[in-house]
């Protein structure tokens, strides 16, 4: 025999004695059906052991959907891979799946996947639960879809879809992982890291309601809405987690502690939507989260969202940079650790207070903050600092109107160069003018009111909630005439409804209907003096059957009249700056 014809036999021989480095085996050449119905357990921890026998290698799976009632372990070294190269829309059922029936009714188990051993892989797979309901609420426990068998470093998920797990991925002691390109809809829990003493990484990870009839109210959707936890991270060492995307959880990403301690890291273009708290920091590292480039949204339906919620124990530095805040939240921050240091540079409030009950966009109840060169949208108020806060400095900051900050801090809180909209009215305009709500112009006077809206003829209006303020252009020294057109709603009436300036009733609101109401302005040093709007909240979808509008409304104001004790009789429009004839 030639020495060519040598070597070929020994290749032949080594490969069928599983000695090559790069050995691959086929699940449908051991006997696995994928025909929804055979039980493939047993098939494919063969060849998996097979794979760790040879001192490493890949499983493959072919399309098909393959039954697998107990659990599986892929040991180190070995990869079990299907056939994506990228991340699978979830819900569609081709190529190479799985279908897990282990574990039902119970969250402590075996994982339907352990990864057993250092670079263990998962790849390329679908993988479903075929037991799941939608109409099981709450949902049904399984253990984790994919975790660990013991600890291991190097682990790898990669281009899988996880349907409706219960938990879909469990990384306890497993540093070094990496986890790319992920999608599905798990219930209670997405992705969990604990003890990870080395860097790892979450990468293009995509958990939206895939497979889900999706509606706000229903049933299962509304419980995953206020229960489930899309991210959860607790020890873990310099975390990395990049282009990461939830939908419809009760937290997005969430920083708990566990026994071994929390996290720290940096956390690149995340979003968070629909959701009742997008960031929830219980606890984290000295070192800090550093969070930028996100999207963050409060949850549909709901008016308790807190975008950014950062809790009393937290030790740990939050840093936002470059991120956008919008839908119904309540406040896009609150920060009520006294040991942290939050900071928020460059990102966009767009929206909040979405119960307008005069909410801050960025709460600060304690602690220390740095709040620099972000933009705001339109609210009653901006930033509020509380008593407690230790320091807090607040600069180059731009609104949609008047920059406003509730500070309790004294000097401890310093503002510097932000945007403040000064009235261009003269002293003579100042004296007598009228606004016309719900028309172009009258922004600059009305904080925290509904948009514009038609009445009868020409008229026009807006909507008041419950802590509206009007601020008025006034001339220092000079007492004032106020005169105001209302339609009052009998559910606004409450005891103490009615127009105060600086806490004290200048006007009480005691009747439905429509009418004016006059009051007196006392003389200020200032120049330009704000009127709160009191009265009692009430939503139309509550109080008229059938209606879908849950604003949560006040009064109607049409029109507003200011006029100085010693003013002239022409009457100045607010609105077009011009003087009316």
């Amino acid at each position: 025999m030639s020495k060519g014809a040598l070597f070929i036999a020994g290749l032949v021989l080594a490969l069928a004695a599983g000695q090559c480095s790069a050995a691959e085996w086929n699940v449908a050449d051991a006997g696995a059906v994928g025909d929804g119905i055979t039980d493939n357990t047993a098939v494919f921890q063969k060849l998996l052991k097979a794979a760790e026998d040879a001192g490493g290698g890949i499983v493959n799976v072919p399309t098909g959907k393959f039954r697998i009632n107990g659990n599986l372990i892929i040991p180190g070294g070995v990869t079990l891979q299907g056939t994506y190269r990228t991340a699978p829309q979830a819900a569609d059922l081709r190529g190479s799946v799985l279908l897990a029936y282990a574990g039902r009714g119970s969250y402590e188990g075996k994982p339907f996947i352990a990864l057993g051993g250092p670079a263990a892989t998962v790849a390329g797979l679908i993988i479903t639960y075929p037991e799941w309901k939608q109409t099981d609420v709450p949902p049904v426990p399984y253990p984790p879809c994919i975790g660990m068998n013991g600890g291991a470093d190097n682990v790898s998920i990669i281009d899988c879809g996880i349907l409706n797990a219960y938990e879909a991925i469990n990384l306890t002691l497993a540093g070094r992982h990496l986890v790319r390109n992920v999608t599905g809809y798990p219930s209670w829990r997405g992705l969990y890291v604990d003890q990870c003493y080395d860097i790892g990484r979450i990468e293009n990870v995509h958990f939206w309601p895939f497979g889900v009839i999706y509606k706000a109210d229903d049933p299962y959707c509304k419980w995953v809405n206020l229960n489930g936890v899309a991210f959860e991270f607790s020890r873990t060492d310099w975390q990395y987690v990049t282009n990461t995307f939830c939908f419809g959880y009760g937290v997005g990403y969430k920083f708990s502690g566990s026994k071994s301690g929390s996290c720290n890291g940096s956390f690149l273009s995340i979003g968070a939507d629909s959701c009742e708290r997008a960031v929830l920091v219980e606890q984290s590292q000295t070192p800090g989260l550093l969070i930028t480039n996100g999207e963050f949204v409060g949850r549909w339906g709901g008016t308790g969202s807190i975008a950014v919620d950062i809790s009393e124990r937290n030790a740990g530095k939050v840093s936002l940079s470059n991120c956008s805040f919008w839908g119904p939240i309540s406040n896009c921050v609150r920060m009520r650790s006294s040991e942290c240091q939050f900071t928020a540079i460059g990102c966009n409030f767009c929206d909040w207070d979405a119960k307008n009950i005069d909410l801050p966009a960025i709460q600060l109840d304690a602690g220390s903050a740095i709040i620099q060169g972000n933009s705001f949208g339109e609210g009653s108020s901006h930033v509020s600092v509380g008593s407690k806060v230790r320091s807090a400095i607040i600069v180059g900051n731009q609104s949609a109107e008047n920059f406003s900050v509730e500070n309790h801090a004294g000097n401890r809180t310093q503002l510097v160069a932000n945007h403040a909209v000064t009235s261009n009215l003269t002293n003579k305009e100042k004296a007598n003018y009228r606004i016309k709500v719900g028309s172009s112009g009258d922004s600059e006077y009305l904080k925290h009111w509904y948009h514009c809206e038609l009445a009868d003829g020409d008229a026009t209006l807006r909507w008041s909630g419950v802590a509206s303020r009007l601020v008025l252009p006034v001339v220092p020294g000079k007492a004032y005439d106020l005169v105001l057109k209302v339609y009052v709603p009998s559910y606004a009436l409450q005891s103490d409804a009615g127009l105060y300036v600086d806490g004290k009733a200048i006007a009480k609101i005691k009747k439905g209907g429509t009418y004016i109401i006059s009051s007196k302005i006392p003389a200020t040093k200032s120049d330009a003096v704000t009127v709160k709007v009191r009265c009692k909240g009430w939503s139309p979808s509550i109080v008229t059957p059938g209606n879908t509008d849950n604003r949560n409304l006040g009064v109607q104001l049409f029109w507003v009249r200011m006029k100085a004790k010693d003013a002239g009789t022409q009457v100045f429009d607010a609105n077009t700056n011009v003087w009316m004839k």
